[in-house]
């Protein structure tokens, strides 16, 4: 150093720190970053009937461009049986080669039951995949409230065994790092204020809401999407939503700009539903998807 010697160039350093952790801030702050995954699940019907191995499915997220998969638990081979360390560990392999994050997993429980053999059954279900989550090194761990709608009293009795259901779940969750996601599926939880009042009485930093913009029920969907955001973990993006009961195309302008006006950043999981060819379908709404997003 000549006339910036070494002296003043350490005089400089607490400044230059203040206008680097100034642009830091402001870069953060302004720029979200959202990592669009695949579920599994928009292959449903090819993984079941055996027509798309679980290779060949992360060999397409890589390919069209997706930076992680949601992979369902049930195309695993011995779903409801946690699958082999052998099997968990290939796929984790597998997708790391391919530079696919694992963004969840998911089983698919039933947690109104009042018959305790019952609900213990499904209890054990959620704790052990629990466990398969964190193997695979998924964050998130997508589960379910009741199929059912129901109100008045008999919502509350169901209420109570479900909660006291996910009371013992997040005591292995957390145990393991993982956080549960419930997805409102036009079930038990149709509203976004339902499941804010859910969430409020159960009250764990391990759960949260895969927020599934298919399924909220009310005159406005759109709005129900923006007021569950704080609750979101995950998503799940869909190509329609329901507008008084009806399937109608989703509007990805608006509900992207509804998501990148949240503070919500991470995993952006997209599923898509009775598309007639996924391997063609898909890539088009990963791309309409991603542009909505930028």
């Amino acid at each position: 150093m000549s006339s910036f010697n070494r002296r003043n160039f350490l005089t400089a350093l607490p400044a230059l720190s203040l206008v680097r952790a100034s642009s830091f801030s402001t870069s953060i702050s302004s720029n979200q970053h959202f990592k669009i995954s695949l579920n599994a699940y928009s292959f449903n019907d090819m993984l079941m009937k055996k027509k798309i191995s679980l290779t060949e499915l992360l060999e397409f997220t890589s390919a069209t461009g997706f930076e992680a998969i949601d992979i369902t638990g049930y195309y695993f081979s011995t779903y409801p049986a946690v699958p082999s360390d052998d099997e968990i560990f290939s796929f984790k392999r597998k997708a790391h080669e391919l530079g696919i994050s694992i963004s969840g997993t998911g089983v698919r429980n039933e947690f109104s039951f009042e018959d305790k053999a019952l609900m213990n059954k499904e209890i054990d279900l959620v704790k052990k995949w629990i466990e398969v989550a964190a193997k695979l090194g998924a964050p998130v761990l997508r589960v379910f409230t009741a199929k059912l709608y129901s109100e008045g009293g008999e919502r509350k009795r169901i209420e109570a065994r479900m909660i006291d259901a996910f009371q013992s779940c997040l005591e292995t969750a957390k145990s393991y790092g993982i956080i549960l996601g419930i997805q409102n599926h036009n079930d038990f939880l149709r509203t976004s204020d339902e499941c804010h009042d859910l969430f409020k009485k159960i009250n764990s930093p391990w759960l949260g809401l895969v927020l599934d913009t298919g399924n909220f029920i009310a005159e406005d969907p759109y709005e129900e999407i923006r007021k569950a955001i704080p609750l979101a973990v995950n998503w799940q993006v869909k190509e329609k939503l329901l507008i008084k009961g009806v399937q109608t195309p989703m509007n990805l302008d608006r509900l992207c700009n509804i998501i990148k006006s949240s503070a919500y950043k991470g995993f952006m999981p997209i599923e898509t539903l009775g598309m007639q060819d996924p391997k063609k379908d898909i890539p088009v709404f990963f791309n309409a998807v991603s542009e909505a997003l930028k």
